[in-house]
């Protein structure tokens, strides 16, 4: 049976909408394409029609959700009670790519890497045009020194067994960020 284009792309999106919760949730080696394809409620056959590989899988995927990762646009303040709470450190499946991938991506292809830089920069790019209250000079390295605390926050708290650490290393974050983008700052 014939599948249309219009079908084809809408599985298309499945397969990478369940492989970016699995890879979250367990890592890129934990999680075969067998398992993908189930999720996507595919069957496994149905794979190579889309993907060369699992290491193209890996690269597209990482591409496709971090290409709709757009946080750190609008109210900052919102974006980071939202990305610094316990809601989303316990929620990895559905969290923050970033902070579920980023540590596995240093054994991934060079196209997994160029997905992953491509969405760093992206992200930057939005947390920077999120500062009015900085001087525009300064807007990359706060940018980028908030989105890297923020990221390891997360990566942090999720990796400790502690519940009030945990909590604590999510709020000092957050008031430390906090500190560096109030207005106060931009004098």
């Amino acid at each position: 049976m014939k599948v249309s284009r219009e079908q084809m792309v809408e599985n298309r999106r499945r397969i990478l909408d369940a492989a970016s919760r699995l890879f979250r949730e367990k890592g890129f080696d934990a999680v075969s394409v067998a398992e993908v394809m189930k999720a996507a409620g595919l069957t496994h056959g149905g794979f190579y029609g889309h993907f060369s590989s699992k290491d193209d899988l890996v690269a597209q995927t990482l591409a496709h959700v971090l290409a709709g990762d757009a946080g750190g646009g609008g109210d900052l303040r919102a974006y980071l009670d939202a990305y610094l709470s316990p809601r989303h450190r316990d929620n990895a499946a559905d969290g923050c790519p970033t902070a579920g991938l980023a540590a596995d991506i240093r054994h991934q292809t060079a196209a997994a890497r160029v997905a992953m830089t491509e969405g760093l920069r992206s992200q930057i790019d939005r947390i920077s045009e999120a500062l009015p209250g900085v001087k525009p000079a300064d807007r990359r390295r706060v940018a980028i020194g908030s989105w890297a605390a923020m990221v390891g926050a997360v990566i942090l708290a999720r990796a400790i067994d502690d519940p009030a650490l945990s909590d604590e290393i999510l709020e000092q974050t957050r008031a430390w960020i906090d500190v560096g983008i109030s207005p106060a700052s931009a004098s």
